[in-house]
């Protein structure tokens, strides 16, 4: 449309959204739907949290809160990184934000200028390019293959580095992979930073706690790089908030007051009622989240058996997330029953949503074509009949 902005009409739909919206349209027409399309634990939120909340509209929590934050969330959030991941923050480097996704955002807007280029591995989350293309930087991608288990090595990630070279991003454990770098992968990505001073880091660990091997790393441990490296995390995930929309960033104090600077010109400070359930969500252990991470582990070795039993499909063993991110190459140029010919990742997404009726996401709008992303947080009875409608789908293909 010639009347938007540059800016709007360059951007992207999101891919997940756009899934979820589809299979939403297809279960208000009467048809039984399977959504593993969206990235969202099916758990309900712990009591203890909602109760925080109501407690907190008792006590009239209900007007402004500050920008960054309010102090008791912000100095939970410090605690919690010191207790759970042995890493020091003032609370004065803590800045809330509306979810994760907006702490992103913020980050790379306020450290992005036009033509810098930051560098993102492949698979990505879908709005990491996106968020990039609205700070006018420019995305520089390093590709990655299931035989690599969708992991750099310190080669590539020096390979990919420029002049231009501002930024680095990733998340671990990976969306949409799943997979998780250990402490040893991470120290050789750190010394290849100590090397380039003039590029940040940021280092999504949303999906921390779901975590099936040993205990989360985090690249900001490493002293030599530490003030170049912006946590990105939240509550969503493990904590089952995806609604409350409650992320934040922990970064050198230069980069806190810029995100407060930025914050304070667009949203403002967070939901006043999301953020004392945070504290709560801190402040009282991680009993439900290991609770949650059991049944993750569950259906993770489900769906692994299941989809090892479909011709075509070639998967790895997640370490992560809740997420696989099977190749699915081999239909490509298949036909299906009405004659339409599958040409990419894409095509056999919308194919398994309109003749299987399950909703996965292409992994083209992850940075790879060869792969589907679908997400195992449904219960296990759906996961068996999803993955049994796949299959059946799949087989039709000629």
């Amino acid at each position: 449309m010639t009347f938007l902005s540059d800016r709007i009409n360059s951007l992207s739909e999101s891919a997940t959204l756009k899934m979820t919206k589809l299979s939403r349209e297809l279960a208000a027409k009467g048809i039984n739907v399977i959504n593993l399309s969206v990235g969202e634990p099916d758990f309900n939120t712990p009591e203890y949290i909602k109760d925080a909340a109501k407690k907190a509209l008792d006590e009239n929590y209900t007007r402004y809160s500050p920008v960054p934050g309010y102090p008791e969330l912000r100095q939970a959030i410090a605690n919690k990184l010191k207790r759970e991941n042995n890493l020091d923050y003032d609370m004065s480097q803590i800045v809330v934000s509306t979810g994760a996704k907006q702490s992103l955002s913020n980050v790379i807007l306020t450290l992005i200028n036009p033509g810098d280029e930051v560098i993102i591995p492949t698979p990505y989350w879908v709005s990491y390019s996106e968020m990039v293309t609205l700070a006018e930087g420019k995305a520089v991608y390093i590709d990655t293959t299931i035989e690599s288990d969708f992991k750099i090595s310190p080669e590539q990630l020096e390979a990919a580095i420029t002049p231009k070279s501002k930024l680095f991003m990733f998340s671990s454990p990976c969306n949409p992979t799943g997979s998780v770098y250990s402490k040893a992968e991470l120290a050789a990505l750190a010394k290849v930073f100590e090397k380039h001073p003039d590029i940040f880091i940021i280092s999504d660990e949303i999906y921390e706690h779901i975590n099936f091997i040993d205990k989360h790393e985090s690249i900001a441990q490493f002293p030599e790089i530490k003030e170049r490296v912006i946590i990105v995390n939240g509550f969503s995930k493990a904590y089952a908030m995806t609604g409350w929309r409650l992320g934040y960033i922990a970064a050198s104090k230069e980069l806190a007051a810029a995100n407060d600077k930025m914050q304070g010109q667009t949203t403002s400070g967070t939901c006043s009622i999301a953020q004392r359930a945070g504290i709560a969500a801190y402040e009282h252990g991680l009993d439900s989240v290991m609770e949650m991470k059991e049944a993750f582990a569950r259906r993770r070795e489900l769906v692994y058996h299941l989809l090892n039993e479909i011709p075509g499909v070639k998967t790895n063993l997640p370490q992560g997330a809740f997420y696989f991110f099977p190749e699915i190459s081999s239909f490509f140029g298949k036909q299906d029953e009405t004659g339409k010919v599958i040409e990419n990742s894409a095509d056999l997404a919308l194919y398994l949503l309109n003749a299987a009726h399950v909703a996965t996401v292409g992994g083209d709008s992850f940075g790879n074509n060869n792969y589907i992303r679908l997400s195992y947080a449904a219960s296990d009875d759906s996961l068996k009949e999803a993955l049994r409608r796949i299959k059946e789908a799949l087989s039709k293909l000629k």
